[in-house]
């Protein structure tokens, strides 16, 4: 099958997403937020995700169809749907739309891992306001993953052929934004709060922490470290008094996250040979990290890749593209929910040798 034509729905977390994919070509993405629903929390609230997934699919998913003019689901291919990881409760709700959206139309379905579309989201392509950037051909590269709940560097071989290098032992990088931001009373999400406060402070105000960064082969990440130093920062000198000293602190935080992200994802492309980098997940939309990342980039020769703002966050178009992949490789359809499984598990690889 070539190009494929997939609606996919993704309902992982606290965005309830549905979009219209063929091949890598986007023809509609459609994302329902939760921000203001779980902001008061300061964090996501599973039991809350799942009923406002419950109430926004249909709608969202009608919205998909109607920005890619499709009418009915014969005019697919294909369907897809997050799979996992995942908050269970948020899971089943696209799960189970998406089979029944499977029994209706006798479409195949595919179930799609979440950090796998995050990887392909740097290859997709779109027509948005006028600007056409055009989908890329799969390649070998590594990957940055960083998003609120992974950060991990994965040896990107092929389409389905991944190895982790490091994960996170405790929290991920934007788990860490959101705490560090509930600790300053910035509020929900962090990472983009932070991320504009950091751009008017002095990164070297504050020395804190880098994590795991002194053995070369080291790809593994800690950033619970480094939250813990801004705690302890705040109770000896006290709560920042005046926005430059929010601004310096917020500004050293960042410094501290984006120094050791970009020396470990620099020595993965230095130690694999591989001149190919892609950042992927709502952390790559940090203006931050991004700016370090293209001066590595331009210095060492490295082709970087990081997906458009509106596909870094979590988003169907990505979950469709990577079961349109899966399509071309002939691997077979079909949905196993899972709530935690590793992006080099098995189950998740796919037929070597095959080009997608």
């Amino acid at each position: 099958m070539s190009d494929p034509r997939i609606l996919a729905i993704e309902s992982s977390c606290d965005e309830t997403a549905a979009a219209i994919v063929r091949g890598f070509w986007v023809e509609s993405s459609v994302v329902a937020s939760q921000i203001e629903v779980h902001a008061r929390f300061g964090g996501v609230v599973p039991e809350l995700a799942s009923r406002h997934h419950l109430g926004a699919v249909v709608p969202v998913v009608r919205e998909a169809m109607k920005a890619a003019g499709v009418v009915e689901l014969s005019e697919l291919d294909g369907l897809a749907v997050t799979a996992g990881p995942g908050l269970v409760g948020a899971l089943l709700v696209g799960v189970q739309m998406a089979r029944g959206m499977a029994a209706v139309s006798r479409l195949p379905l595919f179930g799609v891992h979440h950090m796998e579309g995050h990887i392909v989201s740097a290859f997709l392509g779109d027509a948005v306001d006028g600007f056409r950037r055009a989908p890329e051909e799969f390649a070998p590269h590594v990957a940055l993953l960083v998003s609120g709940g992974h950060t991990e560097i994965v040896h990107v071989a092929g389409f389905g052929d991944y190895t982790i290098l490091g994960a996170t032992r405790d929290d991920a990088a934007g788990e860490a934004y959101d705490k560090v931001a509930k600790l300053l009373g910035l509020g929900y999400p962090g990472g983009p709060v932070i991320d504009r406060l950091a751009a008017e402070g002095d990164p070297h105000a504050i020395d804190f922490p880098r994590a795991m960064t002194a053995k070369k082969h080291e790809f593994e990440f800690s950033f619970s470290g480094l939250k813990t130093a801004v705690l302890v920062h705040t109770e000896r000198g006290g709560m920042p008094r005046s926005r430059a000293e929010l601004t310096d602190l917020c500004a050293s935080f960042q410094a501290a996250v984006v120094d050791v992200l970009t020396l470990k994802a620099r020595r993965a492309c230095r130690q694999l040979k591989l001149p190919r980098l892609h950042v992927v997940g709502g952390v790559s939309a940090n203006r931050g990290l991004r700016a370090r990342l293209e001066q590595i980039a331009e210095e060492d020769g490295i082709a970087l890749r990081v997906p458009p703002l509106r596909y870094c966050g979590d988003n169907a178009a990505m979950i469709a593209a990577a079961a349109a992949a899966r399509a071309r490789v002939g691997q077979a359809p079909g949905v196993e929910l899972f709530t935690s499984r590793a992006i080099d598990d098995p189950r998740v690889r796919v037929a070597r040798g095959v080009e997608s």
